[in-house]
């Protein structure tokens, strides 16, 4: 009996806990409260003039009684006949008597509130207030045709009513909460549960889905409905079977790029070594030490965008000159430090093997320097110069001839300087203006381009120049790695930028390169590099 009884809590407890079966249940038995107390408007007024009918009918046949056990009765003997009324019943309180034309005969007791003129000119017959039932009785038997208004008690009335009006709304809320539980019992099975269950379900859906489970057993699929909330558990279900073939697919997606990114990594760490041993096979193409002679410091800074990169530069030794090379091969990565290499050797091979034939005078003047005569202090020193420099038209016709349908070229600057006197003798192939520097600060001389950018086509012309490096001034060689480098709201770097950095006084070579790549740097910050950076400074020292 516990058992049951427990059993039964549990389930009125369950089912109180439903917040849409309260509020099923609270709109269900406020409607039928609403309808019922609709019908119980109607019912208590005709319970209410049922009630004053009958005191009226009382009323009545007393008066009846008096005219037909006295017919001869005048008006003032009929008046006292009735006020005798009271005295056998307490229905009749009080009464007025009239003619027909309106004037009052007599009255006794308590006077009614309906008037003659109510009832003459408003045909009103009756008046309730609560308490009295004034009513008006007409009696054409007697000669006078006399018009009676009575004052009848109706406390008895109210009572009633009230009375009747408790045993309705007793029965209505009886009849509206046995209705209510009943359709709170049949909300279980048909509504409350299934609703459960599903919510149940869709937990457990979510929870398979979330933690890569396989999905749990549906209770709800053994719900088999033909109404809208069967069509709302074959809409979970179709809906849970397209989530999971979506996860499936995903899965077998996600094996094969992971497969596919095993492959992509191991070809792209076979890649990185690759291009690891291409960066070392560069970096030996730079100078690994640079030729340190008396009065001089040259100092060389290099950093690729790249693992490889296209810049480069160079100094080697040239019989007693020095060569010196700064150049920018078009485009960047493999392609470009592959012809960088070809460009770097071609140079220094060109330029020691070569010599030009016939008279030392004629050669001389058949190429004369863009600026004038010739600035050396003897004819071998120019004649030295001259065929190192060949170097550069000889590099342009290989690489245009047997390389020109690839479209690859490189900006190149290449100068012979001879240590003694500070003479430079060079070339620039449409590379970035070199600057000579003052010691104290300031640019005394830009060393503009001479010719076209080298291996473009065959047969380009290549003007030679000459100038001096004197005591303290520094020749600076760069890339557009420099006035490019971009910062990461898109501003490059500028031309103008490095001219303000040069206004300053010179320590060395060394530190003018460390203060470039310092700007640079901070005005790129986080921004990617975008373009190779090299730098090539020669200082000729004070002989103080």
């Amino acid at each position: 009996m516990l058992a049951i009884l427990n059993q039964t809590l549990e389930l009125i407890k369950s089912r109180c806990s439903s917040r849409l079966s309260q509020k099923i249940i609270f709109w269900f038995f406020l409607s039928i409260v609403v309808i019922e107390g609709l019908i119980l408007i109607p019912s208590v007024k005709r319970k209410e003039k049922e009630l004053l009918a009958q005191l009226q009918e009382i009323s009545s046949a007393k008066i009846t009684w008096i005219i037909m056990t006295y017919p001869e009765l005048s008006g003032e003997e009929l008046l006292t006949q009735v006020a005798q009324l009271p005295s056998m019943a307490n229905v009749i309180l009080g009464g007025v008597l009239y003619k027909s034309n309106g004037s009052e005969i007599g009255n006794f007791g308590k006077l009614p509130e309906l008037s003659f003129e109510q009832f003459n000119k408003q045909n009103k017959l009756t008046l309730y207030n609560g308490y009295y039932y004034d009513a008006v009785w007409e009696e054409t038997q007697l000669s006078g045709n006399y018009i009676l208004i009575i004052r009848q008690d109706a406390s008895d009335v109210k009572g009633e009513l009230l009375a009747y009006i408790i045993r309705i709304i007793g029965l209505v809320v009886i009849i509206s909460a046995f209705i209510t539980v009943t359709v709170w019992m049949a909300l279980e099975p048909l509504v409350i549960a299934p609703i459960f269950q599903l919510r149940f379900d869709l937990i457990g859906a979510g929870e398979a889905i979330s933690k890569d489970k396989e999905p749990p057993q549906f209770y709800s699929t053994s719900i088999k409905r033909k109404d809208e909330l069967g069509d709302v558990i074959i809409a979970f279900q179709e809906m849970f079977r397209q989530i999971t073939e979506a996860i499936s697919a995903r899965k077998k997606a996600e094996l094969e790029l992971q497969k596919s990114l095993e492959t992509v990594q191991t070809y792209s760490e076979a890649l990185d070594k690759e291009l690891d041993k291409g960066r070392e096979i560069q970096r030996n193409f730079l100078p690994t030490e640079i030729p340190n002679k008396p009065s001089w410091e040259i100092a060389a800074f290099f950093k690729p965008a790249r693992q490889v990169a296209g810049d480069f530069y160079d100094v080697f030794e040239i019989g007693d000159s020095l060569g010196l090379v700064i150049a920018d091969v078009c485009d960047k990565g493999v392609g470009a430090s592959l012809f960088m290499a070809l460009f770097r050797s071609l140079i220094r091979i060109f330029s020691a093997e070569t010599r030009l034939r016939g008279n030392t005078s004629t050669i001389l003047e058949a190429n004369l320097p863009a600026n004038g005569a010739w600035m050396g202090e003897s004819p071998s020193t120019n004649l030295a110069h001259i065929n190192a420099l060949q170097a550069v038209s000889l590099t342009n016709n290989y690489v245009a001839e047997y390389h020109g349908e690839m479209g690859m070229f490189a900006t190149l600057f290449f100068g012979v300087l001879e240590p003694s006197t500070g003479l430079l003798t060079y070339i620039n192939g449409g590379h970035e203006p070199l600057f000579i520097l003052h010691n104290e600060g300031g640019v005394k001389e830009h060393l503009n381009s001479t010719g076209p950018a080298v291996g473009m086509l065959p047969d380009l012309k290549f003007k030679i120049k000459q100038t001096y490096l004197k005591p303290g001034e520094i020749l600076l060689g760069y890339t557009d790695g420099i006035p490019e480098a971009r910062a990461a709201d898109g501003k490059f770097f500028s031309g103008e930028r490095l001219l303000s950095i040069l206004e300053f006084p010179i320590d060395s070579a060394q530190s003018l390169l460390d203060k470039i790549a310092e700007d640079v740097i901070k005005h790129t910050g986080e921004a990617e590099q975008f373009d190779d950076i090299t730098m090539l400074a020669v200082q000729h020292l004070s002989t103080q």
